[in-house]
């Protein structure tokens, strides 16, 4: 019995339908990135697990999928290495694994190639990355990242510019978004504040958690996590707070006074959020406290980006990086970079409707195929519109006319050109509209303008 095909679990196929889709979101993104100095840049599918594990939290070293060594890989592993834990054996057993995201890489090309790059350096990537995740709704074990860097200055205008980024792509695909803003630093000070500075990466775990599962929740886990009732009881209204960003931030000065760290990261806000203002945006962008971002390689600002008119998490997200260079040997250098989620950004868009008639096609036009000396002057005329640019088929075979409407139709081809024996005399093309029915006599020479 043949076996039934399948891919596995939280893996997709992408139909050229999709495809068409997905190119247009794409080159769209790029095209933005271009636009602001932006340099492309690729990186291997696998890397060594050195480079990966430890850098993303313990949750993140679980989500790695791992490579087995190749040949007998199993051949110098002891009978006690097989009893002891998974975790150690796997460090045996495996040498590489599927890169989790594209920022560990770069940093990793960035220490490599440290004598050849010009700092700062901006660069964008986009490709495929993979994580051992349960798959669920708008969460997948292979997916896209559109990532944008800079690295190698601290200025706060690269904030700014990835602002200015967020608004131009979300603006040119058509969805209306809220950039969400908060700082590492004022966590860190709000750990402190509480009393416990030494749990910032358990109360940040919690509290990003916030929109997701809701405040009894994350005041459960808080407690799961040795944070006493009291410290969330001081914790609760801060990340609470209501009003205008400078509303916040004038608070915030005063529950974060005993923070040096703390007042720095509501200082850099505040300069972040004048540098927003100096650019003029549109974005709605708001300070949220709760945000927390769960990765603990980010040490500054934080964004993340939601769709306000459709379901479904953050599709974008990111920010500033002082050290992630410095665990390749390459120290103090700064970084800020986010991250656009593909898969979601396709998923808002085709629930929306904001794919383009253009963007969903891949064939224009197809010319009917008569056979003899109709279909050597088709491949002509075919040959010119292919020249000019639009997209053209022919029909593989002298097969019936309805045959050939049908296979057309089929392929929501919206032109079909006609060239029979008094069209091939007379120098004009009949070329019919699929989608209203009305046909218009186009002579050759003016066919490529025409579409």
């Amino acid at each position: 019995m043949a076996q039934k095909p399948s891919i596995p679990k939280g893996t997709r196929d992408f139909s050229p339908a999709e495809m068409t889709r997905r190119n247009y979101m794409f080159d769209t993104i790029k095209e933005v990135f271009r636009t602001f100095g932006y340099a492309p840049l690729e990186t291997p599918a696998m890397e060594n697990l050195s480079t990966l594990m430890g850098k993303y939290g313990e949750e993140g070293d679980k989500l790695l999928f791992k490579i087995l060594n190749s040949g007998d890989f199993m051949g110098k592993v002891t009978p006690e290495q097989l009893e002891g834990s998974p975790a150690a054996l796997a460090t045996k057993i495996c040498e590489k694994g599927l890169r989790y995201d594209l920022t560990v890489p770069f940093a990793r090309f960035v220490v490599q190639h440290q004598n050849e790059i010009t700092f700062p350096f901006k660069r964008y990537q986009v490709q495929p990355v993979w994580r051992a995740d349960r798959p669920q709704k708008g969460r997948y074990r292979e997916f896209y990242q559109c990532d944008v860097d800079a690295i190698g200055s601290r200025s706060l205008m690269y904030e700014a510019e990835l602002v200015q980024i967020v608004e131009a792509v979300f603006r040119k695909l058509n969805i209306a978004v809220v950039l969400k803003l908060n700082n590492r630093k004022i966590l860190f000070g709000i750990a402190e504040a509480i009393g416990h500075a030494d749990k910032m990466i358990d109360i940040t775990v919690a509290i990003d958690k916030l929109d997701k599962i809701g405040m009894e929740n994350v005041e459960a886990e808080l407690r799961e996590r040795g944070i006493e009732q009291e410290a969330i009881n001081k914790l609760k209204p801060i990340l609470l707070l209501e009003g205008t960003t400078a509303a916040k931030l004038a608070t915030l000065k005063g529950v974060l006074a005993e923070s040096e760290t703390g007042l720095k990261g509501v200082e850099e806000m505040e300069e972040l959020m004048g540098l927003i203002e100096a650019y003029g945006t549109e974005l709605e962008v708001e300070l949220d406290l709760s945000l927390a971002r769960g990765l603990n390689y980010y040490t500054g600002a934080i964004f993340e980006v939601k769709a306000k008119d459709f379901q479904i998490g953050s599709i974008c997200g990111g920010g500033r990086y002082d050290d992630l260079t410095g665990i390749f040997g390459l120290p103090d250098t700064s970084g800020v970079g986010i991250s656009f989620g593909a898969d979601r950004i396709y998923d808002v868009m085709l629930g929306l409707g904001l794919f383009p008639e253009e963007a969903q096609r891949t064939t224009k036009v197809l010319f009917v195929n008569f056979g003899g000396e109709e279909r050597t002057c088709a491949m002509k005329v075919l040959k010119s519109l292919r020249e000019a640019g639009v997209s053209s088929d022919i029909y593989p075979e002298p097969a019936k006319m309805k045959k050939q409407m049908e296979y057309a139709n089929k392929r929501a081809i919206p032109y079909v050109v006609i060239i029979g024996e008094s069209e091939r005399t007379e120098g004009v093309a009949t070329v019919k509209n699929m989608m209203v029915g009305e046909q218009v006599k186009v002579p050759f020479g003016e066919l490529a303008r025409w579409f």
